[in-house]
């Protein structure tokens, strides 16, 4: 199984799923990615990628977390683990593999996906996911 067979099981597992990619929270390279939409171009896909280090990693989102630090006295810095998105017509589940700090998966449904069903198929796809992810 490769990375891509992975995220393939995903879209195909999910009724709704659009899409499902790895990124790479360091570079906001996509490391894989599977669907079915035709205008997901390939820098549509780069842009989603680079959005992502923006939530996630992003300037703005590192300084709220050392704020917090300084203001508990304490020099960690905090990231987001998970994260929830809804747009017009999609939904996006993201989470950070727990064993791999740099890696995001990213399944992005149409809004008629049931929530559960979406976050249970994320979380059930990460160990076959994380052994693909640096």
């Amino acid at each position: 199984m490769s990375l891509n067979d992975a995220l393939k099981t995903i879209v195909n597992d999910v009724d709704g799923a659009l899409g499902a990619g790895v990124v790479d929270l360091n570079s906001g390279m996509l490391l894989g990615a599977q669907h079915s939409v035709p205008y997901f171009t390939q820098s549509y896909l780069d842009a989603v990628g680079a959005a992502a280090v923006d939530l996630f990693r992003g300037r703005n989102i590192s300084a709220v977390y050392k704020m917090l630090g300084a203001q508990k006295g304490d020099d960690s810095v905090g990231h987001i683990i998970e994260m929830q998105m809804t747009s017009d017509n999609t939904f996006h589940f993201m989470i950070v593999l727990k064993d791999k700090p740099d890696a995001l998966l990213v399944l992005i449904t149409g809004r008629k996906t049931n929530l559960g069903m979406g976050w249970a198929a994320v979380r059930n796809a990460i160990p076959n996911i994380a052994p693909f992810c640096p």
